[in-house]
């Protein structure tokens, strides 16, 4: 009787081991593994082929030990916000995704489960800049001022949103891109600072500015970050010299109906002197004497 119990206990265990390992072995691997970072926000993402599963994420910095993030914990969703969890930020991180059956309980090893490994990514490094805002003001003949708004990220500490310059501190460099007004000929100016002055300009001139954040000591497919809205000064040259072309023919045909309508009253006002004139001379040579 014993024999026959542990005979049926073990064909119990083993059909269970059976249909979890078949039901692992149907799990499908994430695919597309890769990271989406805009101002140290951090997103992995991923794609695969049913979406009735769950995803756990774990991470690793510089080949250390394997950490769960705690947001990412048999989710449904194909993606993981990692953006507070990769600190320090010049660091080299890599994720391991794993597919879990969201029927399934957890009695099973994470090693049973299917894996895929995200490339390596540095935030420091290869997070995407957006693009900035600023002002130019005109201090006075040949000398401008921008102010250079620093774009926040979505991390915080002790209460307080950081900038990127929060995070990049020295590092953070500008590019002013600008050109005067009619000219194809582009100059550039690296900026320590948010604030830049930019002085010899021809007086008088309209000149246009664009700003891009410029982390030299980045590689350089990311060095660059997204060129802002471009703004222009108003020159203070007289008006004739500003006038594109199109606003010459604007004018000049402006000038030309107003010139033909004064012709045409006038020339209508002559006529109609000249007829009452008649008309007058006309009565008198017909009235009695």
């Amino acid at each position: 009787m014993a024999s026959l119990k542990t005979v049926l206990y073990l064909g119990v265990c083993l059909s269970v081991w059976i249909s979890t390992t078949a039901d692992m072995s149907d799990l499908p691997k994430a695919e597309n593994v890769h990271w989406v970072s805009l101002d140290f926000k951090t997103i992995l993402t991923w794609t695969v082929p049913q979406s009735n599963h769950a995803y756990t994420v774990l991470y690793s910095e510089d080949g250390s030990d394997w950490t769960e993030s705690p947001d990412c914990i048999r989710v449904s969703e194909p993606e993981c916000d990692l953006s507070n969890h990769l600190e320090p930020f010049d660091r080299t991180y890599s994720a391991d995704i794993l597919t879990e059956s969201s029927t399934m309980d957890n009695d099973y090893g994470l090693e049973d489960l299917p894996h895929t490994y995200s490339p390596p990514f540095n935030p420091y490094r290869e997070s995407n800049i957006s693009a900035v805002k600023f002002t130019v003001e005109a201090v006075n003949d040949g000398r401008v001022i921008v102010n250079i708004t620093d774009p926040l990220t979505s991390i915080h500490r002790r209460g307080k949103q950081l900038s990127i310059r929060d995070i990049l501190k020295n590092d953070l460099k500008y590019k002013i891109s600008y050109y005067k007004s009619g000219s194809t000929g582009k100059r550039d100016f690296i900026s320590n600072s948010s604030m830049a002055e930019l002085s010899k300009l021809d007086p008088g001139q309209s000149y246009c500015f664009m700003v891009a954040a410029f982390i030299p000591s980045r590689p350089k497919a990311t060095q660059q970050g997204a060129w802002s809205v471009q703004r222009c000064t108003q020159g203070n040259s007289n008006v004739v010299e500003e006038l594109s072309t199109g606003a010459w023919v604007g004018v000049v045909f402006i000038l030309l109906t107003v010139l033909i309508i004064i012709i045409t009253v006038t020339v209508l006002c002559c006529r109609c002197c000249q007829q009452r004139n008649k008309s007058l001379h006309s009565s008198q040579s017909s009235a009695p004497i």
